[in-house]
């Protein structure tokens, strides 16, 4: 499949997800022209905040293929990827990123990507949400057992 044809799925799982009660977003994992995986937004009908299209996509892909390193895979997507999106898709070394439509168009129906994509690049004590940082010395034991660890999977 060419790539139109390919990013044209992706479109009609997003149409296809908002007729059946899911988000406007659908996301295709692709090989070779070849599709792996695909899938549409099931945030509302799983309810679970994770289930963008692009998190289903990778998820099935990985299991499909047996591996967490989908290297050689490009995913197309219905809109720019959200922030969380974005660091799965990094996480899975996918190699392109198509998208359709981009982050304005989502905050222009009510989603908050651009929203999120500007808090990211404020400092931890800048943002709406609260952090601080609590017991970094006892966490830091799991780090140190992780660099000693002879036999662990690097990813």
């Amino acid at each position: 499949m060419n790539q139109q044809d390919i990013m044209r799925r992706a479109i009609a799982l997003s149409e296809k997800s908002v007729r059946t009660g899911g988000g406007p977003f659908g996301a295709v994992i692709a090989k070779d022209g070849e599709i792996i995986a695909e899938a549409s937004n099931t945030v509302t009908l799983d309810h679970d905040p994770t289930a963008h299209a692009e998190v289903n996509a990778i998820r099935q892909a990985a299991h499909k293929l047996g591996t967490f390193d989908l290297t050689g895979c490009d995913i197309y997507t219905s809109c720019e990827p959200c922030p969380m999106c974005l660091g799965a898709i990094y996480w899975a070394h996918l190699d392109r990123i198509y998208y359709a439509n981009n982050r304005k168009d989502a905050a222009r129906i009510g989603f908050d990507d651009d929203f999120i994509y500007h808090e990211i690049a404020l400092q931890p004590a800048d943002r709406h949400k609260q952090m601080q940082i609590l017991l970094p010395e006892e966490a830091r034991k799991a780090f140190d057992m992780w660099m000693e660890s002879k036999d662990k999977t690097t990813y």
